[in-house]
């Protein structure tokens, strides 16, 4: 019996929920296991190793699931759902699937799956941090807790005589009973870890067993469930039925240890026997060589100490793998093992003696279609997709992962840090002592050991685990320390990792969420420290963001003591659904009728739904690029550093190219010096870098893996990439003294409306009653004004999601930001006859209603014969000024708009804190292609440092053509141009309502000078003062259109 296990009930006798035989007068008779802190598992065996078992070493080098010992009883199952334990068929455990199947009440349902996603219950709920029931640990509601009943039928066959037949749920959540031939076998909880029942006694060979489970939606373990994600119930992951031999193999453990060198290693294995045996070990290399070979007998447990000379490292970037066999007759097991040592160094984390950066992320388990039933395919092409990306950690947030991830990441190559299923945030609002409730309380102890036990020894043996983790977001108590004092007594080669215990007492490294980057910079700068300080979560990705990414990784490499950070988080969690009318969307809190819910805020990954990338995971890879370029020297040699922890730069080529806004022009191939080490700098000699200048040109560098790679990425995958300006752009005062030829023709055409007429044809109208251009006619195209709305001023941006977050967007609604419109005070206009110019003087404010704060505007027009040139001096006055403008520029809606060819930053979309995966060149897009449709509706789509811009109809003719005159303070321009205003972005809550709003035939154009920055304020800092777009002083800006 293992730990935390209740006694055993007679068989047959009452079954799980409660009821008892007909004398019991009390509903229930007794407390439900469910509700009874006292029985975590019922005749569970005790938490081991996750391995196969096989009949033959060879078979188990194979790791071939399917010639195991093993039979998956995955599948289709039979389900029936009921409101609570004590409703519905409770003796179900006594009938067969033939005579549950002959009753409607039955219906097939998918194991692995989520019972709410395929259609039964409530359906889905999304909480951050409440729970959805009331409190009142340990105890759940019993009439509010829906119970979920499966059925299932397996065969055996003689073969399978003479074995212990082991039962294993990998993972229900969140509680369950199991029958098998209507006999009850035992109890089960915690939703993220593995049961094992030993069933030999209930099975027979001749015919079908019948497989009876019944799974409670919430239990006791639920108070300690409180993760940041959906609410969903059943059996979640696979289901096995083990076969393990008379005399097999109980356990296995295994450690490497290498010298003081980092050469030479010795391999630990202790196999834990169910009896005497001799047992051979085999080592073999990736190749299949043998290394080592020994034979050992025993009873009980054997240890093997294996020497091995100077084998090859793991790590995450050179993820080395040998195989270890494990045999006796009739029973092998294999593994992989890898040699890597953990420890702090002088307080700096470091592997195999090296300091190592985490370039991390927090993922949870998700599919949009079926939740935490994640497919096996489905993970790893995340986890490829993270490699792809330059991700080099992963944070299991917050609970232990399917146990085929840890294997991937051994492969693929990434540092884990493994965490508990363990948080009970929901418990520290209740307006009590909640450390007192389960943290810090006795009773709870052994179910806070035991989610510490399940973890470390399921996945002790994997080499990418390098961290544990006591859980997340549970203060910090006595269970903690009791967590960590267990831990150590199983495992002392790595260092444990707890963000609640804020002074370490119970971790080997500090750990902080959501600190900015002066803050965390404080901790790098203290003169006393012997531990690390990693950022367990930091720039929360929710929606249009993160921003301003670029400065904590500077921090991380400045600074020894900080070890880095995991990205909150790696994919949004949006379910697949559909209006009543058939319309498909993602759906988040609320959206299914859940209440209490937490909204949006389920969508807050670098990735969307279906785990495609979003531009935040674009700006990441660019951030954590392990190959920096710094600048150009003199005689053509750019200045470059390895940012790998262990790797040169040995295995990519480097591909040099020019880009001015004439295109692109190819350099070839710069050699890369051999033997760059990992943290050093080197220098590229570029040749064919031309001497005469060419008008704002940048060397681009880009990184490539030179062969395919680890089974993640291809030959010429893109690694990294490096810019530098080569030649200053052209001057504005250039482009300021571009004389026009000849006059431009203007009348007064009404007492409002003045025409201005160019040589070619070009007629401008402007509304002097509103101090707006109002026409664009340009009679080689149509006689139609392509200008659908007048050119205006806009000062407001769609609140995104970091907004709505923080103050910014609190302020921007509370000042009537959104409602502030311009108004006129007075438009004068006169004709140059030296210069043939005719200028329009508009005095006007942008201002809310109800309140007394304006932007004053001046505004001078010129037009010429060559174009229209517009000066903006904006002043702000009076009082409850906006802290900060959404943006400072033009819009207008243009019709005809198919595409649009720019000189700036792109492709993709970008801000003045998220643009350096964005590199400057000449793009062009389809207008449709210039939206990232975000789940919850919000400002998409600007490209910045963007010098000129020209907007083209279907056939790619030029409707109008902007370029800004000026480089302030680091920055150009920045336009975007959608099929939305922002009035439709802000309204919309859901894709498919912003779809009826969609424009045919119009495009809404912005032509900023300055767009405020992105920040992560939905949970942590807002956009940094030197990205804020304040609006407490004056701006002088400039734009020629043409």
């Amino acid at each position: 019996m293992s730990p935390g296990n209740g006694p055993s009930a007679p068989l047959g006798q009452a079954p799980s929920s409660g009821l008892g035989s007909d004398h019991d007068r009390v509903v229930p008779p007794s407390t439900p296991d469910w509700n009874n802190l006292k029985v975590l598992h019922r005749n569970t065996l005790p938490p081991r190793a996750h391995f196969h078992l096989y009949e033959n070493t060879q078979d188990a080098l194979t790791r071939d699931v399917s010639v195991s010992k093993a039979q998956l009883l995955s599948g289709t199952w039979l389900f029936n759902l009921a409101k609570s334990p004590l409703q519905g068929p409770v003796d179900f455990h006594n009938q067969s699937p033939v005579q549950l199947a002959d009753t409607s009440v039955w219906v097939p349902v998918d194991v692995p799956g989520m019972w709410q996603l395929q259609g039964h219950g409530k359906g889905p709920q999304y909480t951050n941090l409440n729970f959805p029931f009331p409190v009142n640990p340990p105890h759940v509601p019993i009439d509010d807790n829906e119970c979920g009943r499966y059925v299932t039928q397996f065969s055996l066959d003689d073969q399978d005589k003479g074995h212990q037949l082991r039962l294993r749920f990998e993972g229900v959540d969140a509680a369950f009973t199991v029958w098998v031939n209507h006999q009850e076998v035992g109890y089960s909880q915690g939703s993220r870890n593995p049961s094992e029942f030993d069933i030999t006694q209930f099975v027979h060979f001749d015919g079908s067993n019948v497989l009876s489970v019944e799974v409670y939606q919430r239990c006791d373990g639920s108070y300690l469930e409180d993760q940041d994600q959906w609410w969903l119930s059943g059996i979640f992951r696979d289901v096995w039925l083990h076969k393990f031999p008379k005399t097999h193999f109980e356990d296995v453990q295994i450690q490497t240890d290498l010298d003081d060198k980092y050469e030479d290693a010795t391999l630990h294995v202790k196999v834990k026997l169910n009896s005497d045996a001799n047992v051979t070990l085999g080592l073999l290399d990736a190749n299949g060589v043998e290394i080592a070979n020994k034979t050992k007998a025993g009873e009980g447990t054997i240890h093997f100490d294996i020497p091995v000379k100077n084998p090859h490292k793991w790590t995450a970037e050179t993820p080395y793998l040998y195989r270890l066999a494990l045999s006796m007759p009739g029973c092998a097991l294999a593994e992989r093992v890898g040699f890597r040592r953990i420890e702090l160094l002088d307080g700096v984390f470091c592997v195999n003696g090296q300091p190592i950066k985490i370039r991390g992320v927090n993922r949870h388990e998700h599919h949009p279609d079926h939740g935490r039933a994640v497919p096996y395919d489905f993970m790893r092409q995340d986890l490829l997709l993270m490699k792809q990306h330059n991700i080099n950690a992963i944070r299991t947030s917050h609970y232990i992962n399917d146990p085929r991830l840890y294997e991937v990441a051994d492969e693929l190559g990434l540092w884990i840090l493994d965490e508990c299923d363990l948080e009970c945030h929901g418990l520290f609002v209740l307006g009590t002592n909640g450390e007192k409730l389960a943290t810090d309380n006795p009773d709870w102890e052994e179910a806070y050991i035991d989610r510490a036990r399940q973890m470390v020894m399921r996945d002790f043996n994997r080499p990418s685990i390098i961290l544990w983790s006591l859980g997340n977001e549970s203060s910090y108590g006595r269970n903690h320390k009791a967590m960590y004092k267990f831990i150590k007594s199983l495992d002392k080669s790595r260092p444990i990792h707890y963000e609640g215990d804020w002074r370490a007492e119970s971790a080997d490294i500090i750990s902080r969420m959501y600190h900015s980057v002066a803050d965390t910079e404080k901790y790098a700068k203290e003169r006393s420290w012997d531990k690390p300080v990693v950022l367990c979560e930091y720039i929360h990705a929710m929606g249009n963001g993160p921003g301003a990414i670029k400065e904590y990784i500077d921090l991380f490499y400045k600074y020894p003591r900080l070890m880095g950070g995991f990205v909150w988080e790696w994919a949004n969690h949006g379910l697949r659904t559909k209006t009543k009318d058939g319309r498909e969307y993602m759906g988040y809190g609320g959206d299914f009728g859940d209440d209490p819910n937490d909204y949006n805020f389920v969508l807050d990954g670098l990735c969307f739904s279906n785990h495609t990338p979003t531009p935040g995971l674009i700006e990441y890879k660019k951030a954590i690029e392990p190959v920096q370029t710094l600048g150009l020297e003199v005689g053509g040699r750019v200045r470059i550093i390895n940012r790998y922890d262990f790797l040169s730069l040995d295995q990519l080529i480097c591909h040099v190219s020019i880009r001015d806004n004439h295109g692109l022009w190819d350099l070839g191939v710069a050699d890369i010096p051999k033997g760059i080490k990992p943290h050093s700098e080197a220098a590229l000699n570029i040749s064919g870098i031309p001497s005469s200048p060419r008008t704002d040109a940048q060397l681009n560098l880009e990184f490539r893996l030179a062969a395919p790679t680890g089974g993640w990425a291809d030959a010429g995958h893109l690694v990294a990439t490096g810019q530098i300006p080569l030649y200053p752009p052209k001057s504005s005062n250039s482009l300021r003294s571009l004389s026009p030829v000849g006059s431009v023709k203007t009348q007064l055409v009404s007492p409002s409306m003045l025409s201005i007429k160019r040589k070619d044809g070009i007629e401008w109208e402007f509304d002097l009653t509103i101090g707006a251009l109002v026409s664009w006619k340009n009679p080689k195209l149509s006689d139609e004004n392509v200008l659908a709305e007048p050119l205006s001023f806009e000062i407001y941006r769609a609140i995104t999601d970091n907004d709505r977050g923080c103050d910014f967007g609190r302020n921007w609604i509370n000042r009537r930001l959104h409602q502030a419109k311009f108004h006129l005070v007075e438009a004068t206009w006169k004709e140059s006859d030296n210069r043939g110019v005719t200028v329009v003087v508009v005095k006007g404010k942008m201002a809310p209603p109800v309140l007394n704060w304006a932007l004053e505007l001046t505004t001078t027009y010129r037009f010429t014969n060559h174009d229209l040139r517009i000066n903006v001096h904006a002043k702000p006055t009076g009082a409850l000024l906006p802290r900060a403008w959404g943006r400072l520029g033009l819009v207008t809606t243009l019709k005809g708009c198919e595409y649009v060819r720019w000189y700036g930053r792109g492709p993709g979309e970008s801000y003045r804190d998220k643009k350096m995966s964005q590199l400057v060149g000449l793009w062009q897009e389809n207008v449709d292609d210039l939206m990232t449709e975000y789940e919850f509706p919000q400002e998409t789509g600007n490209r910045t440092d963007v010098r000129s811009v020209v907007f083209q109809n279907a056939n790619k003719k030029v409707l109008l053509m902007a370029d800004w005159l000026d480089w302030k303070h680091g920055e150009w321009g920045n336009f975007s141009a959608l099929r939305y205003s922002t009035k439709d972005l802000d309204e919309a809550k859901h894709p498919y309502e912003l779809h009826e709003k969609k424009r045919q035939g119009e495009v809404v154009v912005h032509l900023d000078w300055y767009h405020h920055g992105l920040g992560t304020g939905s949970c942590g800092p807002e956009t940094l003062e030197e990205y804020t777009l304040d609006a407490n002083k004056e701006y002088e800006c400039e734009i020629m259109l043409a």
